[in-house]
């Protein structure tokens, strides 16, 4: 009966050491649950640049394609008009004619 006791023990104690490398080792399940939230993680930026890469590469053809689109761009970015034509500025009538459009005073 003493025997079998120790027996039981010293098994079980084997097996302790035995599952240990399995759930905390270099290649254990916690390690490769880490790398596999690791994988996932870069698999939603890879997806994210390639979405921005497309965008990039489609804006890089259109302007490769003609003037238009390039004058599209700095008449809505840049604000640039054509050589005879006539630019209009409207003007807030609510702002005072004190304080030029762009300086609008915040009073509280």
């Amino acid at each position: 009966m003493f025997f079998v006791k120790i027996a039981t023990y010293v098994l079980l104690g084997i097996l302790l050491l035995l599952q240990y490398p399995l759930w905390f080792g270099s290649g254990g399940v916690i390690t490769v649950w880490q790398l596999n939230r690791e994988i996932d993680a870069q698999k939603k930026e890879n997806a994210q640049l390639k979405e921005r890469n497309q965008t990039l590469e489609a804006q890089v053809n259109d302007l490769k394609q003609g003037l238009e689109v390039i004058e599209g761009r700095a008449r809505s970015e840049l604000g640039m008009v054509k050589k005879g034509e006539i630019f209009y500025q409207v003007i807030d009538p609510k702002q005072t004619n004190d304080t030029p459009p762009d300086t609008k005073l915040d009073k509280k």
